[in-house]
C-alpha cells in the first residue's frame, strides 16, 4: 500500500465516525501505520525468513552472493549496525545480524558475568531477540519521521518536485529490521525444552535459530576444551522439536542452523543406541576408543565391533572417549545426517579459519547433499594474524622460497608488520569471506563478539585520554568531533531516542497546544550545520 493508499484509507475510517473523530488526522495515522509496519514478532520472522530463503537461493546460484552479520549483546548495538550499513551501503541486502550465546552469558545475565556454558537465564535469549527488533522498528520510524519532516517542508515551500520525490522515497523505504540468526546453544535441555525456547525465540521475531550437538547440561563455548557430544538420534529430536514450532507459529520458511562441535570434542556422555549394522548409532559407535575384551572387568561396559567383544575407553567422569583424529570424519557424519533430517544449514566450528580445511569436509559433505551450505564464524578466540602468516609461512615453505628473515615461532611480532610475508596474509585475510564462499560453500560469515571487544578497545582509550592529561579533549576530540565529522547519528542522541518522533505524536494528539521538546532552546540544534 502507498502512502497516498493509506492517508486514504485512514480518512475512510475516520469519515465514518465524523462527529467524535474530527481531530483525527488521516495522514498522520498513515504516518503512525507506516513507522509501525510489524505489528508482532510474527511478522517479523515470516518476512525476515522470506529474505533469507531468498538470499540462501541467490548464494546457490551464485557463491559471490554471501551474506554477513555481526553479533550482538544490545538493541542499540544492533541498531546502530543497521543504521551505520545503510549510510555507508544504501541497504541492508545481504547483511543479517546474529544473536550470540556467549554474548548473552557475559553480557546480560542476572548472575553476572558467565562462561559461555548455558548457565545463564534461557528467558534472556528471547528477551534480547524482541530488544533488537525493537530497536530495529524505531530505527525505521526515526528515518521515516525524518522524510516526513522533509515532506512537510517541502511542501510548504511550494515544491511540488521534491515533494513527490520525497513521496516516493516513503513509498520505497527499506526497513531496518532483517534476519537475526539466533543461538539457542544445545537447547537448555531435552527436546520439549528446546521446542519451548524455540517457540519464545520464534514468536519474538527470530527466523533461524542456531543449535549445537553438545550435550545441554555439559555444553562449552566452541573453541574452549571439555566438549561433549550427544548421539545423532538426539540431537535430530531437537532440530525435529524446532522445525515443529516453526510450523505450529505459521513460520513454515523458518531456518534450522546445525552445528557440530565434534571436530574439538573428544568426549561423548553415552553410548548411541543401535538397532543394526551400519545404522545412525552404529556409525556413532564405531569412532569409539575401545580395546579388545580378553576378560571381563567390574564394572565393564561392553559393546561388540565386527564380531569382537570391545570395551569402550570410560573416563572417571562416566564419559566414553574418541579416538584421536576422527573429528573431520564425525563432523561430516554429522552434517550428512543433520540435513538428511531437517536442518537447512550447517555450522563446523572449527579451531582456525582455514579455507582447505573447511573445504575439505563440505566437498565430502557435497557429495552426499550437492547444496549444502555453511554458516561460519570468524571467530575473535582466532588469532587471525598469527593463522594467517603461519598459513603463508608454510605455503612459501613448500614453494622453496628464502624464509631466512623470519622465525616462524614468532610470527606475530610487531617487527613483521610491514614485512612482503605480513602484507601477503592481511591480504588472505582481507578476501577470506569471499574466497571461503566460493571454495568452501560459505554462505553466511558472522563475527559473534564484535562489539564485546570494540566497547572495551574505545573504552580503554577514552579513559586513557580523559582521566589523563587530554581531559575534556579526550572525548571532544575523539568522539564528539569525529562523530560530526563522520556523520554519526548519535551525535543527536536525544533524536536518536526518539525525541523527535514524541514530538511528532504530540502535534497529532495535542494541534497547537503541544509542548514539545525540539524548539529553538533545545541544545542539539547545535549540532544542525
Amino acid at each position: 500500500m502507498t502512502y497516498q493508499q493509506s492517508i486514504i484509507e485512514a480518512g475512510q475510517t475516520i469519515g465514518q465516525h465524523q462527529q467524535t473523530w474530527s481531530g483525527i488526522e488521516p495522514e498522520s495515522v498513515a504516518r503512525m501505520r507506516l513507522q509501525n509496519r510489524f505489528r508482532t514478532g510474527l511478522d517479523i520472522a515470516r518476512y525476515t525468513a522470506r529474505i533469507m530463503r531468498a538470499d540462501m537461493a541467490a548464494y546457490d546460484a551464485d557463491p559471490a552472493a554471501y551474506t554477513q552479520s555481526l553479533g550482538c549483546w544490545h538493541g542499540f548495538i544492533g541498531q546502530q549496525k543497521l543504521i551505520s550499513i545503510k549510510k555507508h551501503f544504501g541497504t541492508t541486502k545481504s547483511r543479517y545480524l546474529y544473536l550470540s550465546g556467549w554474548m548473552i552469558a557475559a553480557l546480560r545475565s542476572d548472575f553476572g558475568p558467565l562462561p559461555d556454558q548455558s548457565m545463564h537465564e534461557k528467558t534472556s535469549v528471547p528477551a534480547l531477540i524482541e530488544e533488537l527488533y525493537t530497536f530495529l522498528r524505531q530505527a525505521d520510524a526515526r528515518e521515516l519521521g525524518m522524510l516526513f519532516r522533509d515532506l512537510d517542508a517541502a511542501r510548504e515551500a511550494g515544491d511540488e518536485i521534491k515533494a513527490q520525490k520525497i513521496q516516493h522515497q516513503i513509498d520505497n523505504h527499506e526497513s531496518h529490521v532483517v534476519p537475526i540468526i539466533a543461538d539457542i546453544d544445545a537447547g537448555f535441555g531435552n527436546a520439549e525444552a528446546t521446542y519451548l525456547l524455540a517457540r519464545k525465540m520464534i514468536e519474538a521475531g527470530a527466523c533461524a535459530l542456531q543449535i549445537e550437538n553438545q550435550v545441554s547440561d555439559e555444553k562449552q563455548c566452541g573453541h574452549q576444551d571439555g566438549k561433549v557430544t550427544v548421539p545423532h538420534e538426539d540431537f535430530l529430536a531437537k532440530i525435529r522439536a524446532i522445525r515443529y514450532a516453526f510450523m505450529e507459529l505459521g513460520v513454515d520458511d523458518g531456518i534450522i542452523v546445525a552445528r557440530t562441535d565434534s571436530l574439538g570434542a573428544g568426549l561423548t556422555k553415552q553410548i548411541a543406541f543401535t538397532r543394526e549394522a551400519g545404522d545412525i548409532g552404529d556409525q556413532y559407535n564405531s569412532y569409539l576408543d575401545c580395546e579388545e575384551v580378553t576378560e571381563i572387568g567390574h564394572g565393564d561396559v561392553l559393546i561388540t565391533r565386527n564380531g569382537k567383544l570391545m570395551r569402550p575407553k570410560r573416563l572417571p567422569s562416566n564419559l566414553y572417549q574418541f579416538r584421536s583424529g576422527t573429528g573431520e570424519d564425525r563432523c561430516v557424519l554429522d552434517c550428512i545426517t543433520a540435513l538428511q533430517h531437517g536442518a537447512d544449514l550447517l555450522w563446523i566450528e572449527t579451531e582456525k579459519p582455514h579455507i582447505e580445511q573447511i573445504a575439505g569436509m563440505v566437498d565430502r559433505i557435497r557429495k552426499v547433499v550437492p547444496n549444502a551450505k555453511l554458516v561460519y564464524n570468524n571467530s575473535p578466540s582466532f588469532n587471525w594474524t598469527l593463522n594467517f602468516r603461519q598459513q603463508v609461512f608454510d605455503a612459501w615453505q613448500q614453494e622453496g622460497r628464502d624464509l631466512s628473515a623470519y622465525d616462524r615461532a614468532k610470527l606475530m611480532s610487531v617487527d613483521y608488520d610491514g614485512s612482503d610475508l605480513a602484507v601477503e596474509a592481511d591480504e588472505r585475510i582481507r578476501t577470506f569471506q569471499r574466497d571461503a564462499s566460493a571454495r568452501a560453500g560459505i554462505f553466511h560469515h558472522l563475527i559473534t563478539l564484535p562489539t564485546y571487544h570494540t566497547a572495551a578497545l574505545s573504552t580503554d582509550n577514552l579513559a586513557r585520554e580523559y582521566f589523563g592529561e587530554q581531559g575534556m579533549l579526550g572525548y571532544v576530540k575523539n568522539v564528539q568531533r569525529e562523530e560530526i565529522r563522520q556523520g554519526i547519528a548519535c551525535v543527536k542522541h536525544q533524536n536518536m531516542a526518539g525525541s523527535d518522533i514524541g514530538d511528532d505524536h504530540k502535534e497529532y494528539f495535542a494541534g497547537e497546544a503541544a509542548l514539545k521538546a525540539g524548539g529553538k532552546d533545545n541544545t542539539m540544534n547545535q549540532f544542525a550545520a
